[in-house]
């Protein structure tokens, strides 16, 4: 639980997190890349709605802070993979807290 004690702490963290995780489609990609590795075109396909333009900028983004990493293969043309990281992967209870979340939500806000 969080506590008053260490305010300024906290608020860091929070801020970091937040900073980090920032915009509507990070949680989503992570989501998605939770099952597996993929491709661009996979993931654009699965986070329904974001353009190339933004997906790529969120993959860059994400990569920067160790969420998810981007893999190269030597083919012709080149194959690129994107994974989620032990980092990315460390979100998984946060995640589900959400989902869990945005079920009560759903029912007590959207639902009414």
């Amino acid at each position: 639980m969080l506590t008053k004690e260490g305010c300024p702490k906290t608020m860091l963290s929070i801020k970091d997190a937040l900073e980090a995780l920032e915009g509507k489609w990070k949680l989503l990609i992570l989501f998605t890349l939770s099952a597996g590795p993929k491709r661009f075109r996979q993931i654009a396909r699965e986070v329904s709605g974001i353009t190339d333009k933004t997906l790529s900028k969120e993959l860059k983004n994400l990569e920067a802070n160790e969420l998810i990493r981007r893999d190269v293969y030597d083919t012709f043309p080149p194959t690129v993979e994107y994974s989620i990281t032990q980092h990315g992967l460390s979100l998984e209870r946060v995640l589900q807290e959400l989902h869990y979340w945005g079920l009560q939500h759903r029912k007590q806000v959207i639902g009414k």
